[in-house]
């Protein structure tokens, strides 16, 4: 009896450490209103190998496993003057305008990223895009170095969304 306490007792002392040393779950969440129709937004962001097309970072997007836009297609992502970046289509959806999809291979500081695009019409006749994604940092360290932490995790994903974001608003709206 006194064995099962003191187990138990180490347990609960131990078990708030553990999970405090894990990276906990971060979030983004980016949104742009563009002034057109869902439909026409949705047309020019909704290819997944086509990212090039629209987001000002991206040198080249090649579908390299699979068929674009169809679940387990995987596209490679060449960034302006840095890495490739990997990543999978987990769902797509052209009823609902959005997919969805995850990194398989990144030299950034995170795992376990994933993501949504999501195109929606707004009752004024414009549509909202919504980009977000969860993920967390790769590094378990309790205090990693400023571009291992969990704030440069989200600075740098905010920072592919509003670029993203800011220049398909400026292709769709003709600006």
């Amino acid at each position: 009896m006194k064995r099962a306490f003191a187990v138990a007792a180490l347990a609960a002392v131990v078990a708030p450490c553990l999970a405090y040393a894990a990276p906990k779950q971060l979030k983004v969440v980016e949104t742009v209103t563009i002034n057109a129709p869902a439909d026409k937004v949705w047309a020019a962001c909704k290819d997944f190998g086509g990212l090039d097309k629209w987001h000002p970072a991206i040198a080249k997007d090649e579908i390299v496993t699979g068929t674009d836009n169809m679940p387990g297609a995987v596209r490679a992502l060449s960034i302006k003057d840095g890495p490739v970046i990997k990543e999978k289509l987990l769902s797509f959806s052209d009823a609902r305008h959005s997919f969805t999809y995850k990194f398989v291979d990144t030299p950034f500081p995170i795992k376990d990223y994933v993501s949504t695009l999501h195109v929606m019409a707004n009752k004024d006749g414009t549509t909202l895009v919504r980009w977000s994604s969860t993920f967390k940092r790769k590094n378990p360290a309790d205090n990693p170095p400023d571009a291992e932490s969990d704030a440069a995790g989200v600075k740098l994903i905010t920072g592919v969304y509003q670029g993203g974001l800011a220049n398909l608003k400026k292709q769709v709206e003709g600006g």
